[in-house]
């Protein structure tokens, strides 16, 4: 069975239909090679990326393709099944994880994923907690199960002790290492398996489960039932007499307890060898918010220091977010933003809380990585991750009309120390021959310390030494 792209040019959606994510993993990981997968199954790109080859669309830089890692968080759009999706792919290593906070801030949720045989690392432990920070509801991706050493139900222990989470099965995997085949859906009892197509487009469904995982099924799908009916009374009084309850009501249930935070659904799959990422892809239109979801934002009138909320409309006054300024060869300052409220056209002036005067909005544009698509104006129905050029770029960009709010700044750790040793250094010492006249008696190694050679010495003991050598010839 093979899953349609819907991808559209319509820019016009729902505000339900919207979804802003970001994926955040320990490094290599599998996050750019996920991403990938997403843009190729939904139609945004015609060919699958590979981080090997240097061809990815979200690391885009050099120095990204030259080292395999992603160093600069990069955003896109794109649709699946009639949802618009928009996608920040977001660094691993803990140099960047200043890029990771900044984009989880204006996220609505997130797709944590997993290395199957590593389990919880050290930065997905930084990243869970960021996201928690934030309030960030997530779902789950163990990766990797074709890898030597794959464990999913050790991966899903780590979550839920390492991370104090609540993890429930969603998929449970056929196989694994080299025989993983496919998964099997807990909530419809379908196996899926990806064995014919090498890109995975096509998929196999089917309503046999294999024999030997029957059992094991059985009892994750009561588990599953049950963790999701703890979480709503009227769903706990119906499984608690023996009523039957249909996948509806549990997708419904679900939906509202990821979005409270309560439960965290969890996926696996291999995106390298291109299986069960589909899914994922569903469970992000099923279970992740839109922005309708958070009903309202909440800000600080920066004269009076009181608290305003604004609704998630176009009806509103405009309100943004400048979450990241990035200098671009071609088009100058570019301030990526994310839309709340009201709309935003170019050419129109906005008014800057943390410079207090007004700033004029040259370019709106929709951003793919670092290619550019010119919009006229953006809306949180049409666009709420874009590209903002302006001629006095800044942070926290809002409009002139009265009532403009501000939020707290984001302040990070310098990472970046100075290394002094304050032992005394042993004079240095050179072995070989260089002209006495040509010798600083200082030389300045640091702008806080001084190493003096012994110049005189040096000189006389080479002196001995070729006085010596040319009387013994």
């Amino acid at each position: 069975m093979a899953q349609q792209s819907v991808i559209t040019k319509n820019r016009n959606v729902p505000l339900d239909k919207i979804r802003n994510v970001g994926i955040i993993a320990h490094i290599d990981s599998g996050k750019t090679t996920t991403t990938e997968r997403f843009l190729f199954y939904t139609g945004r790109t015609y060919k699958i990326g590979d981080i090997d080859e240097g061809n990815t669309q979200m690391d885009w830089m050099p120095q990204e393709r030259e080292r395999g890692i992603t160093i600069m968080s990069a955003a896109t759009t794109t649709f699946w099944k009639g949802v618009r999706i928009n996608i920040i792919d977001t660094p691993g290593h803990v140099d960047f994880t200043a890029e990771v906070e900044r984009s989880l801030r204006v996220l609505d949720g997130g797709v944590v994923i997993f290395d199957a045989e590593e389990g919880v690392q050290s930065q997905s432990e930084t990243v869970w907690r960021q996201a928690d920070k934030y309030r960030v509801p997530r779902i789950c991706f163990i990766n990797k199960m074709d890898k030597l050493g794959a464990d999913f139900e050790a991966t899903v222990g780590e979550i839920r002790d390492r991370l104090g989470a609540h993890p429930v099965i969603m998929t449970y995997p056929i196989g694994k290492e080299q025989e993983f085949r496919g998964v099997i859906d807990l909530l419809t009892m379908e196996a899926k398996y990806w064995e014919k197509d090498p890109q995975g487009i096509e998929f196999v469904t089917s309503k046999e489960i294999p024999a030997d995982l029957q059992e094991t099924v059985a009892k994750a799908r009561a588990k599953l039932i049950e963790q999701i009916a703890e979480t709503d009374d009227k769903l706990l009084d119906k499984y608690l007499n023996g009523n039957e309850i249909s996948v509806d009501e549990l997708k419904k249930t679900l939906r509202a307890a990821v979005i409270a935070y309560k439960l965290i659904p969890v996926y696996c799959g291999t995106s390298l060898r291109n299986k069960a990422v589909q899914p994922v892809l569903d469970a992000v239109v099923d279970y992740l918010p839109s922005p309708l979801d958070l009903k309202e934002i909440s800000g600080q009138d920066p004269k009076t220091g009181e608290v305003v909320k604004r609704k998630l409309t176009p009806e509103e006054k405009f309100s943004a977010l400048a979450f990241k300024i990035q200098l671009d060869p071609h088009v100058g300052k570019l301030t990526y933003t994310r839309v709340y409220s009201g709309v935003l056209e170019s050419g129109s002036y906005v008014y800057n809380v943390n410079r207090d005067r007004q700033e004029r909005v040259s370019r709106v544009l929709l951003m793919h990585a670092n290619n550019r698509e010119e919009i006229d104006k953006a809306t949180p129905e049409t666009l709420s991750l874009w590209s903002v050029q302006k001629t006095l770029a800044r942070v926290i960009p809002w409009p002139i009309n009265p009532l403009p709010l501000s939020w707290k700044k984001l302040l990070f750790r310098n990472r970046s120390f100075l290394w002094q040793s304050n032992r005394r250094r042993r004079p240095i010492r050179k072995n070989y021959l260089i002209p006495c006249k040509d010798w600083p008696k200082k030389t300045r190694l640091s702008k806080s310390k001084l190493i003096t050679r012994p110049v005189r010495r040096l000189c006389l003991v080479w002196a001995s030494f070729i006085w010596k050598f040319s009387s013994t010839g």
